[in-house]
């Protein structure tokens, strides 16, 4: 049996302003294109198919289209929620979703009470077993937790033990008869990450080692890291990545989805297929003349701007009348000075809030564990409000 997987599409995205619905549009449209082209049995989504938690109407249309037109070709589609999404918005629309053949899971929940999807593939008639997990923050880890493992939060430390103990319960119902699947939405100790990702909910506490995951599953199909991998594990672990670059951090990305091929007695055989649909995101670096000699030359690629000179009034706007599809302009080191460089960043490396409160940290002299956790957890709290606002 076969089986595509993706995540990470981020419906909704904008790029330094810039609408990318179109773009999103054409990606969706080809990952479709593969996956009836090579008569899957089912797409597994593995999370963030939205950029925020309260996405535009758009958005939703076009998701919505997508997954419908995957059902309609008799393709199982089971999606999760990942840390960008509303779990709870996923979850009121389970039902509604369900009478479509489009399998949604917004939050955490026992095997016995639909944690587990179970279906017989349409080419084998063999049966699957998915253990779904979407995206479990530290807080709400420790109350899945209580209720899908029966463990007292108190006697747990760690949030790998926490989701360990998820997936025990979850991966309890496998049956040696079944293609036995785990997907999930979170951090692999040691994955790379991709760019784009948010760094407080996928760092400190916030992973976990690839070791979790049972000898018994044929295919770990993960998300949350945007870059195509494979993590080192008794069972194939991997993530997809994003089917299209989210931020210029991810510009060298290698974009695609994974083909994986399955029978209850075999191991699995995956394969990358690439997606192309998605604009290209560049960094390019010289002079103004250099930089405007040649504007066709760039295609339709999304360009970050690098200016190896110092600034004069009037070159931001010089820059973008040439290159209508530079996004972002930035002053080299070597040449900023103040006064002209006004609207126009530096070229420096920019640092997570968290590694910013770490390095004040250590300029008062404080060095407490706890007081790292505190932040990164209220840090978290207001992400998470923001998205939703």
């Amino acid at each position: 049996m076969k089986f595509l997987h993706t995540s990470d599409w981020h419906i909704g995205k904008t790029l330094k302003g810039r609408n990318r619905l179109e773009e999103q549009a054409r990606v969706l449209r080809e990952i479709t294109e593969i996956a009836v082209s090579n008569d899957v049995d089912a797409v597994l989504i593995a999370g963030d198919i939205y950029e925020n938690a309260v996405p535009t109407a758009e958005a939703q249309k076009l998701v919505v289209r997508t997954l419908l037109h995957l059902a309609r070709q008799s393709i199982e589609v089971v999606l999760i929620a990942g840390n960008h999404d509303h779990g709870a918005t996923f979850e009121a629309y389970k039902p509604l979703m369900g009478v479509a053949g489009i399998h949604v899971y917004g939050q955490a929940r026992p095997a016995a009470k639909g944690g587990v999807h179970s279906f017989r593939a349409k080419s084998t008639n063999e049966c699957v077993n998915i253990a779904v997990l979407p995206f479990l923050s530290q807080r709400y880890a420790v109350r899945a937790a209580e209720i899908i493992a029966n463990t007292p939060s108190q006697n747990v430390g760690t949030y790998d033990q926490l989701v360990r103990d998820v997936l025990d319960n979850l991966t309890g119902a496998f049956t040696p008869d079944a293609v036995n699947i785990v997907m999930a939405h979170l951090t692999c100790t040691g994955g790379a990450f991709g760019g784009g990702e948010r760094a407080a909910q996928s760092i400190m506490e916030y992973h976990v080692p690839a070791a979790i995951f049972p000898v018994e599953a044929h295919y770990v199909a993960l998300g949350h890291l945007h870059r195509r991998q494979q993590i080192p594990a008794a069972s194939p672990v991997h993530y997809s990545g994003s089917p299209y670059a989210i931020d210029f951090g991810e510009q060298d990305n290698t974009h695609a989805v994974c083909l994986v091929e399955a029978s209850p007695g075999t191991p699995a055989k995956i394969t990358d297929i690439p997606v192309t649909a998605g604009r290209r995101l560049r960094t390019v670096e010289g002079t103004v003349a250099q930089l405007t000699a040649d504007p066709a030359g760039y295609g339709e690629d999304y360009l970050r701007l690098v200016v190896t000179q110092p600034a004069y009034a009037g070159m931001r706007d010089d820059l973008y009348e040439a290159l209508p599809n530079a996004l972002q302009i930035r002053i080299h080191l070597d040449h900023a000075n103040t006064g002209a460089t006004a609207g126009i960043s530096t070229d420096q490396p920019t640092k997570t809030p968290a590694q910013l409160f770490t390095d004040y940290c250590h300029s008062v002299g404080v060095s407490d564990d706890r007081v790292v956790a505190l932040f990164n957890q209220l840090h978290d709290d207001l992400t998470r409000s923001t998205t939703r606002s």
